[in-house]
């Protein structure tokens, strides 16, 4: 897998990524300007009139291997993703040939590794359980949260709320979803999870994405459901999460969240001038 070329008067390179099915179109930016603005990510985000995306990321310089930025389709920006970093860090690996890599984010610094078999891991940092740090607009008890079903809000850089259910598969996640994502509790709006204890230290969830919608699969979502299902005593701290594109192993260790799974490169594109300049 070779770093992007660049043909600057007529081009700007970009791979398609995804993570299970949660896709993103990545911008290396380390050897070209490339700023994004919301109009520009929602343009590239339509699945008929730009690419499609989840999440758009940009690679720049940073004080480590590289920074990442995530923006999601609406135009918002993100502090974390995992999936996308996972699939980033698999392609830095490969072009770099290190088995480590120190990845810094608006999350902070996250490292990644070489997991083998061609799985990449990489270690999401601590989770964020108090209420002001999720962030949550009131103190509460962030384990059962005052909403019907009791849900347990969890920090990754990025809000969540995990409600676990008898059955994950008959929530109805396009009505489910946009209900919490925008409940007064979270200023920042949420990720909304769904999701069922299937066995020991095994969990079905179903992930509605702030931003961006009903998503296959969620890295961020997949590490606070993992810490939200341990600290209610459902789970221990090492959990196998299936989601609907395919499965993530999470461990909640003592230096952090790691999280576990395949990647995929699917193409190379460019996007014309003229369509970036369509987004302006």
């Amino acid at each position: 897998m070779l770093a992007m070329s660049i043909t600057a008067d007529t081009a700007i390179p970009f791979l398609k990524m995804h993570g299970l099915g949660n896709d993103f179109v990545v911008v290396d930016a380390r050897a070209q300007d490339f700023a994004v603005t919301p109009a520009m990510a929602k343009g590239i985000a339509h699945r008929q009139f730009g690419v499609g995306f989840d999440q758009l990321t940009v690679i720049s310089d940073g004080a480590g291997d590289a920074h990442l930025t995530f923006y999601n389709a609406d135009g918002s920006t993100s502090a974390a993703c995992g999936n996308a970093t996972r699939c980033i860090a698999r392609h830095l690996i490969v072009e770099s040939g290190k088995q480590e890599l120190h990845l810094t984010t608006d999350r902070g610094d996250l490292y990644a590794r070489d997991a083998g078999n061609g799985l990449t891991s990489v270690n999401m940092g601590t989770p964020q359980l108090d209420w002001q740090d999720i962030p949550l607009s009131e103190d509460t008890d962030t384990l059962e949260l005052p909403i019907e079903g009791g849900p347990t809000a969890t920090g990754m850089g990025n809000p969540h709320c995990t409600f676990f259910v008898e059955d994950a598969e008959v929530i109805p996640l396009e009505e489910f979803g946009p209900r919490y994502e925008h409940h007064p509790l979270y200023p920042q709006r949420t990720n909304v999870q769904v999701a069922q204890v299937t066995g020991p230290d095994r969990i079905r969830m179903r992930v509605w994405e702030r931003g961006v919608g009903v998503t296959l699969a969620s890295g961020s979502s997949s590490c606070a459901t993992a810490v939200a299902a341990a600290r209610r005593g459902l789970t221990g701290r090492k959990v196998q999460i299936d989601l609907d594109g395919g499965t993530l192993w999470i461990d909640w260790a003592e230096d952090g969240v790691w999280m576990t799974g395949e990647t995929m490169h699917v193409f190379n594109g460019t996007f014309t001038r003229q369509f970036l300049e369509s987004l302006e």
